[in-house]
């Protein structure tokens, strides 16, 4: 290893690449309403792709964020909805309505459940973009989890960075 000045030179000799032949990172963002029946499942896949589609980024990534405390995402099996009855049967289990131990109930029995639930799952996914298709498995749908028993307006922001 050299100097620390004849370091510094080698670097300012290295051939520059002019801004114009850099390659550019484009990024688009839109937000989805999603109207909530109540507590369950709402499949976004389908309304995720269409926006991928629509930015026409072949490569990249989406972040999806949820911007609740009581609703969260999950990349789930898609084919089969015992699979989505089972994940909610399990939530249930794991954080039930109404607990006497919960202190947070503002909102009523739902609301601390409801809470636990998001943390349980996800604010956000990270989905790869690959020939301008998300890059999900076979049976993989990303899902809205609505845990509120009454119907809910979430926002889904969407941002994809290519």
């Amino acid at each position: 290893m050299g100097t620390l000045p004849a370091r510094i030179a080698g670097l300012e000799s290295r051939k520059r690449i002019p801004p114009d032949a850099r390659p550019k990172v484009r990024q688009h963002q839109e937000s989805l309403l999603i109207e909530t029946p109540g507590r369950g499942l709402v499949e976004l896949t389908e309304r995720i792709a269409d926006i991928v589609r629509r930015s026409g980024m072949t490569v990249g990534l989406a972040t999806v964020f949820c911007r609740h405390t009581s609703a969260s995402l999950v990349l789930a099996e898609n084919a089969d909805p015992s699979a989505s009855r089972d994940l909610l049967d399990w939530l249930e289990r794991i954080a039930p309505d109404g607990d006497p131990a919960y202190s947070h109930d503002a909102e009523g029995p739902d609301d601390m459940a409801a809470h636990l639930r998001t943390a349980l799952l996800r604010s956000s996914e990270t989905i790869p973009i690959r020939g301008g298709e998300l890059a999900l498995g076979t049976w993989q749908g990303l899902f809205l989890a609505e845990h509120r028993a009454r119907p809910h307006r979430r926002e889904i922001v969407v941002h994809l960075v290519g």
